[in-house]
Parts: structure tokens; C-alpha cells; sequence
């Protein structure tokens, strides 16, 4: 559809010269961002207290708002989803994002502004169709459809006039009506809330279109590709969909998912897009397929702060500007929204990779590690670690997740790692030697620690039985959407309840 592309660009021509203004000048941008930020919320209560209207700089901005997390911003959150207006952001807020991050008990209901569904969410949406377009103009995205995998929303126990769900499923109720006819499935199969009963209607009704594209979250897309191939009777997706060309993701690192997709997916034309598009705003798109890195997207009325890990847990914590940061560097997240969210801290860690324009790669949580001896593994070392693993032996991973072996007086420290393997390795303790290797080459914290084994010893292997991960997101009422494992704990109250599984 060369013709249609051609058209697609043209119309958007204006939209291709901001974001190359944004890739030019990301200062000069993000300080328009807050700007229209601190404007539009001047008269609102939050504003008033925090005497926005008089705020000429960022350092003034960042002087009188503290840097907040869910726990700091929840009594506000529970008074928006109680019907109060212009509390945070101008008007009321009818829809709450349900961050399904963590598998916590406590969930965190985000705030979704219709300012930051049109000009953030969307907008980042379009972003990512204008892209892949300009990286394959030759493209057929138009002449199919895009099957996206979303999840529910239900009313809210505080207000009738108010309703939560996945992020994904906010987005599918309020997409305009003409995009139904260039996604599938229905809104009505996207949004019901049992997974299993969605999974067999999505199957049988997607199998009879002409998927081009698929938008969502890998690991739960594998389940849903395995039922269809299963359902199907094929040996790969191409026999189902033969103009399968793109699956836009995000959610979860893509690294132990890729082999099985390219099994899934044999078609060296068949193209990979990564997304960065959380509950709390479109933050990234992946602009070269060849690279890792995301670019920054600095004008959808957001704006970053980035804080250097060794700050996390001060009084007053140091922050650094886009135009401060540097490459190989791991920051906190902290961002100002269309949202109501200021100098929030949404628990993402990322690095730059580039600068000019500023990529990035999401390289963890700041609560998702284990530095229980002082190595500070962060979930990027693991999944580079795992992908040398998986080369070396022909192992291909389903899910996983580790934790530390404490120390007692007979024992070393250690890290437990709970592996399902999709294919498991050739050889176990070899799996386990490359892991090993690999975490001491790109983390010099954990290589000193395994230094001669002295404080830590060699990480240990359980494999999962089969559907572990499955039934236990099931058993905690977590299944599909954006509900994801959690790779890495400080602690052991993931993993032992995990193991205690393992033996049913």
C-alpha cells in the first residue's frame, strides 16, 4: 500500500518536524512541557498550594514540589476517584488506570485525564505508526488489521461516575469508532474480563482476518499465538496470517522472548517494535529496528526528571534535566503529567544509550533488584546474562524470576533463580556457568561479591515445572493484560510462595 503510506506521511508531515525539533533541542521542549503543565493546573487546588501561577523555572518548580511516590499521592487519588474536581488537574477524572506492574496486593489506580488520553496515549500511538511508517515505507499495515490483546475495566467501589481497568482497556473503550475497523478483536471480546473465555473467543474470530500488526504485552501474546496455532492445527503463524509484518510491544523486556517468536514468526521480514507505554504516560518508541534504544518522547506533555540511584530515599533528592544526563547511566524516572502526576516517581529505572537525540533502554525497577549483598543486579545484567545462557545451550525461557539465598553460619549468600523453560538447556550447569560469567562481566558489584566465592556463591537453578508462572498469576486473580512476573527481589516472598507451588 505504497499509495496509502505516501498519504499517511504527507497528512503528517507537520507531526515528522516536531519530532525532529524535539530530537534537536530536548531542553528548549521539555521546558515548553512544564510550562503548559504548571499553566493549565494553576487553578487547581494543587496548583494554588503549590502557588503554580507564580512558578518561573524549573528550580523553583522542583523547590516547592517534593518528589512523591503512590504511597505520598493515594489520599489525593482516593479523593479523585471519590467524585472531587480540580484537585489535581482542571475538570473531573473519570477513568483510573489499574497498575498491574507487581503482582502486590495493593494495587495503584493512576489517574487518565481526557487531556492525557488525546495528547499523550494516543498521540503516542500515532507517533508509532508515523515511525514504523518512515522505517518501511513499503509497509502493509493498511491493508489488514491489528490485533490487539487488552484487558478489562469494571465500575469502581467509590463512584459510579468513575471506572478502572488496564491501561489497554482504558485505551480500546475510548479509541474513536473507526479505528474497529483496522483492529480486531471487537470491543466486546477485548474487554471481557475472564481471560480464558477471552482467549477462545479472540481465537476464533481473529483467525479468519488478515492480521498485519499485533500491539501488546510478549508474554501474555505467546499464550494467546500458542492457543491459535494449537486451534488452527498450523505450524507457525505465517500459515494463519500471512501478512503478519510487525508486533509493536511492551510491557516486559522483549530478550527471553525473541527466539520463540522468530519460531513462532519464521520470516527474516517479519519486524520488531518496542514501545514504552505505561499507565502513566507514552514515554518511548523504538525509531531504528536495528537498535535497541527508545527514543524519548519529549512533547507529549510530559515532563522528566531523571534521579541517579545512588539519591533514592533522600530528603531531597537530587535531579538531574534531559539536557543533563548522561549515557551508561542508570536514573529514576520522575515525571510532571496531563495527568495530575507531579514529580512523580513511577518505579522505572532506565540508561541513556544516545544522546541527540536522547534513547534510552529501560534497565529496571527501583524496587525490582537484588542487593541483598551489595551487587545491585538490576533486571537489565539478568536479561543480557540470560540471553548468553540461552545462546550457548539452546534453552528458551517462558518466565522466571530470582531472589537471594541469605546467608546463615554454614552458608554462603547466593542468588535462586526460578527458570520455566519454553525448551530447556542442553546442559543445566552450563546454563547456569554462562549466567554467571555474564553477570560478573557487565556488573562489577556482583563480580567483586563473587570474587574467589567469597561472599557470594554460585547462583542455583530450579526449573519451573510447566505453567507454573500461569497458575500462579491465575491463583492471584492477575491474568492477562498488562499483569506481569516480577524478575527480580530483594526478598524471598515472591519466590518461596512460587516453590511452594512448584511441588502441587
Amino acid at each position: 500500500m505504497p499509495f496509502l503510506n505516501d498519504i499517511f506521511s504527507l497528512v503528517n508531515t507537520k507531526r515528522s518536524a516536531q519530532i525532529e525539533r524535539f530530537r534537536s533541542n530536548p531542553g528548549e521542549v521539555q521546558n515548553e512541557q512544564l510550562e503548559y503543565l504548571i499553566r493549565k493546573a494553576a487553578d487547581t487546588e494543587f496548583g494554588k498550594k503549590f502557588e503554580f501561577s507564580s512558578i518561573k523555572s524549573v528550580q523553583t518548580f522542583k523547590e516547592r514540589v517534593a518528589v512523591r511516590d503512590y504511597e505520598t499521592i493515594m489520599p489525593e487519588i482516593i479523593r479523585l476517584r471519590q467524585g472531587e474536581k480540580n484537585l489535581l488537574w482542571p475538570g473531573d477524572i473519570k477513568w483510573y488506570a489499574k497498575s498491574s506492574g507487581t503482582t502486590s496486593s495493593r494495587s495503584k489506580f493512576i489517574p487518565v485525564s481526557k487531556d492525557a488520553l488525546i495528547k499523550c496515549h494516543f498521540q503516542g500511538g500515532r507517533d508509532t505508526l508515523l515511525i514504523y511508517n518512515e522505517l518501511v515505507p513499503n509497509n502493509k499495515l493498511m491493508s489488514g488489521k491489528t490485533l490487539t490483546l487488552g484487558g478489562s475495566h469494571q465500575i469502581n467501589s467509590f463512584s459510579n461516575n468513575s471506572l478502572y481497568g488496564d491501561l489497554s482497556a482504558i485505551l480500546i473503550e475510548n479509541l474513536p469508532f473507526w479505528t474497529d475497523f483496522v483492529r480486531t478483536p471487537s470491543r466486546d471480546i477485548s474487554l471481557i474480563d475472564e481471560w480464558e473465555r477471552k482467549m477462545k473467543l479472540i481465537t476464533e474470530s481473529t483467525v479468519k482476518e488478515n492480521v498485519c500488526a499485533m500491539a501488546g504485552v510478549p508474554s501474555w501474546y505467546l499464550v494467546l499465538l500458542q492457543n491459535i496455532l494449537k486451534y488452527t492445527g498450523k505450524s507457525n503463524l505465517l500459515e494463519v496470517w500471512p501478512n503478519l509484518e510487525l508486533f509493536m510491544h511492551g510491557g516486559v523486556s522483549f530478550t527471553p522472548y525473541r527466539q520463540r517468536y522468530k519460531e513462532l514468526i519464521p520470516s527474516e521480514k517479519m519486524n520488531y517494535l518496542e514501545t514504552y507505554n505505561a499507565s502513566e504516560g507514552f514515554f518511548a518508541i523504538q525509531d531504528d529496528l536495528s537498535s535497541p534504544g527508545l527514543l524519548l518522547m519529549l512533547d507529549l506533555k510530559v515532563f522528566f526528571e531523571f534521579m541517579p540511584l545512588h539519591e533514592l530515599g533522600k530528603e531531597n533528592p537530587k535531579t538531574f534535566m534531559i539536557e543533563e544526563v548522561e549515557t551508561g547511566v542508570d536514573y529514576a524516572i520522575i515525571i510532571s503529567t496531563n495527568g495530575g502526576l507531579w514529580r512523580y516517581m513511577i518505579g522505572d529505572t532506565v540508561r541513556f544509550v544516545s544522546l541527540f537525540p536522547h534513547r534510552i533502554i529501560i534497565s529496571g525497577r527501583t524496587k525490582h533488584y537484588i542487593n541483598a549483598f551489595g551487587e545491585e543486579l538490576m533486571i537489565d545484567n539478568a536479561e543480557q546474562a540470560l540471553k548468553d545462557a540461552c545462546q550457548t545451550t539452546g534453552a528458551t525461557i517462558r518466565e522466571y524470576t530470582a531472589a537471594p539465598i541469605y546467608m546463615d553460619t554454614n552458608t554462603k549468600g547466593a542468588h535462586q533463580w526460578l527458570i520455566e523453560f519454553e525448551n530447556p538447556p542442553s546442559d543445566t550447569t552450563k546454563f547456569m556457568e554462562v549466567l554467571d560469567t555474564k553477570l560478573r562481566e557487565v556488573n562489577s558489584d556482583y563480580d567483586a561479591k563473587r570474587y574467589k566465592d567469597i561472599t557470594l556463591d554460585m547462583p542455583h537453578l530450579v526449573v519451573a515445572r510447566q505453567q507454573l508462572f500461569f497458575d500462579w498469576l491465575k491463583e492471584k486473580k492477575k491474568l492477562g493484560g498488562q499483569n506481569k512476573v516480577p524478575r527480580l527481589a530483594n526478598n524471598r516472598e515472591y519466590i518461596d510462595h512460587l516453590l511452594e507451588l512448584n511441588k502441587a
